[in-house]
């Protein structure tokens, strides 16, 4: 073996220490426990469903009178080992483990009592969450739906993007779940699915969402500096060059938070109104100083 298939095997097989890998377990095991909470005591009961795999466990489980742990666990175990080949090992693993733990959850709140019978209160709190559960375990590495899986898969072999691919796979189980329900549940589980998509957005990409900004002037340092008196905030210089022009460039980058985004622009439109500024959501931050300093 060469020394660069060496790095590259010690690179794959690099182990989490045992507190991040017990931190993350623990994250799953909550995340796919409030699914099955979600799925037995809100909407389940009422004939709402959520997209993917587990609407179409919901109506199968409706006709067969089958425990719907079991089959979620079933269907998405094809679609586990699909995610094993495309995406990788840890992948696959956590979401067995993640899909077993919402199965076994389901299975023991099967026959607890629901938490109300508003249709409007099950949908949204429901909604709310299942996302919750659902963001939580993508966030630390795994799916509880082989839905978006498969949808990769097929993103390869045909011209349709992996969003267009679930949407088609969800338009036709809510369209079933008109037939087999009625139609108005149909367009509670919609509603449902739309919470359920936006809260796993706030999950994943988190509440503190920073900016970046990129700023491109003749007054570089200046306007450096004043973003780190009045903003507190550190910045980086790049150096830059104009296509066009060929001259020399100085960009500034810096990440803040959306309330500074406002002082951000009143600075260099004080200190350079003709400066290029371009501003962009992040949705995580980790490392080097994007601490607060104290504002002088």
């Amino acid at each position: 073996m060469t020394d660069a298939e060496k790095f590259v095997n010690t690179i794959r097989h690099k182990k989490l220490p045992r507190k991040i890998l017990l931190f993350r377990i623990l994250l799953v095991t909550f995340g796919a426990a409030l699914m099955a909470v979600a799925l037995e005591l809100f909407l389940v009961p009422n004939h709402i469903l959520d997209g993917g795999i587990t609407g179409i466990s919901i109506i199968i489980a409706h006709f067969t009178g089958w425990r719907l742990g079991i089959i979620i666990f079933t269907l998405n175990l094809p679609f586990i080992y699909i995610g094993y080949k495309q995406i990788g090992k840890t992948f696959a693993l956590t979401t067995l483990y993640g899909i077993f733990i919402l199965s076994v959850t389901s299975i023991f709140l099967h026959n607890m009592i629901v938490v109300t019978d508003d249709l409007l209160l099950d949908t949204v709190f429901g909604g709310i969450i299942l996302g919750m559960g659902v963001g939580i375990v993508i966030r630390y590495g795994g799916s509880l739906d082989g839905t978006e899986v498969l949808s990769i898969l097929l993103n390869n072999k045909l011209p349709f993007s992996v969003g267009e691919i679930i949407m088609f796979f969800n338009f036709f189980i809510f369209t079933t779940a008109g037939f087999v329900f009625s139609w108005e549940r149909a367009m509670y589980s919609i509603i449902t699915y739309f919470i359920a998509f936006k809260v796993i957005d706030i999950v994943v990409e988190g509440l503190d969402e920073s900016k970046s900004a990129w700023i491109i002037t003749e007054k570089a340092e200046e306007i450096g500096d004043a973003i780190l008196a009045r903003l507190g905030r550190g910045v980086t210089y790049l150096k830059g060059e104009g296509a066009y022009t060929g001259d020399d460039k100085k960009v500034i980058f810096c990440v803040l938070t959306r309330l500074e985004e406002a002082k951000l622009k009143s600075i260099i439109e004080e200190l350079d109104s003709s400066a290029f500024l371009a501003i962009a959501n992040i949705s995580e931050v980790r490392g080097g100083r994007f601490k607060k300093k104290h504002i002088h």
